[in-house]
């Protein structure tokens, strides 16, 4: 795959056609407007030169003293500095004549007309001149005299000034296009410096760093967004990596016990000979503690097949009220043992998995036989909600749980006691917060100086 360009090419790249755009357009446009100038300037002149020919033409002099009136047509030229003017009659007869350049040509290309009046560019060879042909006629009545004439002026000048500044214009042009372009390289350099710095922030972030965050306060404002969204992330992968490695020092803990446990017996029980009775009675000790590994290991393996969405679940209508009472004839025994009376109030149905969400009921109801005082009641509430949903409510009474604790009375190997003499391996909450999130509900916990409750929601 192609890597993409680099943001700072990209940008002085963008400058760069920013500034040939811009300068370029400036450019062509002072460059036009001075060749427009001149233009004008140019065509004024041959517009005055022919105004003052009409006059003489028409007004001054005779239809037979063209020869004893030359001078005046010097002198109507004398004013503008190499013009030279060619004058014909409507019989092709020369009127009047520069000495240079010849002009006759230009006079015979003249389309004629009253509205005829082109100006062009034209060249003898050696020199450039801006030309002007008209037909002049006789505003008096009667008349049909005509002449045609020919009016230049040279404009040497004016494209050797034109060549040079064009030349300089451009030159500027592609300078100011390549300053503009360093520049705008230098300031994309020096504006992503607060992205090279926070780069070099997080080449500093480790696994045994991980408490280092970025400030947004000392970013630009398009940056704050990043640092903080950046920062939140942070929070969750400590927040993650804090928990696996509790995990993982609360799966050592859990199983170092019966591993020690086991390897303590077998030893005492190697260390001596004893009858059948004996080694039976180790062994059946040992398988207790097998038995409580293999559903350690069960549930752990449910845990992480349920955070990777690898649980496979049946999609049934499950009657929440016949799940309850089932358990009810498991529990029945322990709870008569403990004191313990069972309750359960209310009809609802859903639809989901029946094993999973009886595997939840059951570590809830188990977790509060537990913990239910003796001569207590534990009460389960179904209500079908009119939304279509499920309320569920699992209370038992006894001591108040301390806020700091329901926090995290869902986390794997969490307990309340730290002394950890409770039964179970602390997984089992874990386990019903899963199955109640694998079928898209919600659990909560609450606890008063009387009673403990568990509410779960299922849309």
């Amino acid at each position: 795959m192609r890597r993409p360009v680099s943001l700072t090419l990209r940008l002085s790249l963008l400058f760069g056609i920013a500034a040939v755009v811009v300068f370029s357009t400036f450019g062509w446009f002072i460059e036009d407007s001075i060749k427009h100038h001149f233009t004008v300037q140019d065509i004024s002149e041959l517009e005055i030169i022919a105004q003052a020919v009409d006059t003489t033409l028409f007004s001054e002099l005779s239809e037979d003293d063209y020869a004893s009136h030359k001078q005046r047509f010097d002198d109507i030229l004398l004013g503008h500095h190499g013009a030279s003017l060619h004058v014909t009659d409507a019989n092709g007869r020369i009127v009047f004549t520069s000495a240079d350049p010849d002009l006759s040509e230009l006079t015979l290309l003249s389309g004629g007309g009253e509205d005829d009046d082109p100006v062009r560019n034209w060249s003898d060879g050696e020199h450039s001149f801006r030309v002007l042909t008209k037909q002049l006629n006789s505003n008096k009545p009667l008349s049909e005299q005509s002449y045609t004439i020919a009016v230049a002026v040279p404009i040497d000048y004016h494209l050797r000034f034109l060549d040079g500044f064009r030349y300089t214009l451009w030159l500027m042009v592609i300078s100011g296009i390549a300053i503009t372009s360093l520049t705008g390289w230098v300031a994309v350099r020096q504006g992503h410096a607060p992205l090279h710095n926070i780069v070099a922030q997080i080449s500093r972030i480790s696994a045994n760093e991980l408490n280092i965050r970025l400030s947004p306060d000392t970013v630009p404002s398009e940056l704050s967004d990043l640092a903080v969204s950046f920062n939140e992330m942070l929070d969750r992968i400590e927040e993650a990596f804090l928990r696996l490695t509790d995990f993982s020092a609360d799966i050592a803990h859990e199983l170092r016990t019966p591993v020690t446990s086991l390897m303590t017996q077998t030893q005492v029980a190697l260390s001596q000979s004893r009858n059948i009775d004996e080694y039976k009675e180790i062994l059946y000790s040992n398988i207790e503690e097998y038995e409580r590994m293999a559903q350690m290991i069960s549930d752990m393996l449910f845990l992480a097949q349920a955070d990777n969405g690898l649980c496979k679940s049946d999609n049934a209508e499950v009657n929440l009220t016949t799940e309850v009472h089932s358990l009810f004839d498991y529990y029945e025994a322990w709870a008569e043992e403990r004191n313990v009376k069972l309750s359960v109030e209310g009809d609802a149905g859903t639809t989901g998995d029946r094993l999973m969400l009886r595997r939840a009921l059951n570590n809830l109801l188990a977790n509060a036989i537990r913990y239910t005082p003796t001569g207590g009641t534990v009460s389960i509430h179904l209500e079908q909600l009119s939304s279509g949903g499920v309320s569920i409510d699992v209370e038992n009474p006894g001591l108040k749980i301390a806020p700091e604790h329901l926090g995290r009375l869902f986390d794997r190997f969490y307990r309340v006691d730290p002394s950890r003499q409770e039964g179970g391996a602390g997984l089992g909450l874990a386990i019903v917060e899963s199955i109640v999130k694998a079928h898209h509900g919600n659990i909560e916990v609450t606890s008063s100086e009387s009673f403990t409750r568990f509410h779960i929601t299922f849309p």
